[in-house]
């Protein structure tokens, strides 16, 4: 044990961890992302308030019991570069903290704090295969570590690929993702509550089209999570 704590301290001393949100060295004990930066992260707090700006995005579109965001993500800063190192440069374990954190906090909340399953938006194979991991499991891995409920991966599928929906109007992102969402196993979610968790909400388009699929199902009860919501 000493052996294994020595030269992980080795290890650090000559290849130190840096903090995805302002790249200064970690210290021992921080993960992923420094004290200071974690202090900063601008948070909703939005997980008790009923009626909240994402829960009425979906108002009139789609049966939600409720709705919440774990951070603001303005168009640059800590919570923008945090994401990007998410999606974009392999940093899972990023996800996973930031999942920890929004865990934490959702289960303190008095609306959003239990649940049987906890689903990631989940990708296409082919985006799968490209991009080596889905984000919005790593968020899922962390919040179920400190929120509790199973984590399922394999059930809700993408199967139809689509394109960037950067670039598209709202209309145009709905009728993009309107169909191409299943489920292999939907009797395993009969009766059960069930927390939808993607990484950043803009329109909810995604969201709705899992929603169409999910709400099928008898004695569902779906809320819906994001780590970041942009302002």
């Amino acid at each position: 044990m000493k052996a294994a704590i020595y030269a992980s301290d080795f290890f650090s001393l000559f290849f130190p961890a840096y903090c995805a949100g302002c790249h200064r060295s970690l210290v021992k004990g921080e993960e992923s992302i420094c004290l200071y930066c974690q202090s900063r992260l601008p948070r909703t707090s939005m997980h008790d308030e009923s009626g909240n700006k994402l829960e009425r995005l979906f108002w009139g579109r789609t049966d939600i019991e409720a709705a919440t965001a774990f951070l603001k993500m303005p168009r640059e800063g800590t919570v923008h570069r945090l994401i990007h190192e998410l999606k974009y440069k392999e940093n899972k374990n990023v996800g996973i903290r930031l999942g920890k954190l929004f865990g934490t906090e959702l289960g303190a909340s008095k609306r959003m704090n239990q649940y049987d399953y906890i689903i990631p938006v989940p990708l296409h194979p082919k985006k799968l295969y490209m991009r080596g991991y889905n984000q919005c499991d790593c968020i899922g891995e962390g919040m179920a570590l400190t929120l509790g409920g199973e984590l399922m991966t394999n059930n809700l599928r993408r199967i139809v690929f689509t394109q960037s929906q950067t670039r598209k109007s709202r209309y145009d992102r709905w009728k993009n993702v309107e169909t191409i969402f299943g489920l292999s196993q939907p009797d395993m979610l009969e009766g059960k509550r069930i927390l939808l968790i993607d990484d950043v909400i803009t329109t909810g388009s995604t969201i709705e089209a899992c929603s169409l699929v999910l709400n099928q199902i008898k004695g569902l009860k779906l809320s819906v999570a994001s780590l970041a919501m942009p302002v």
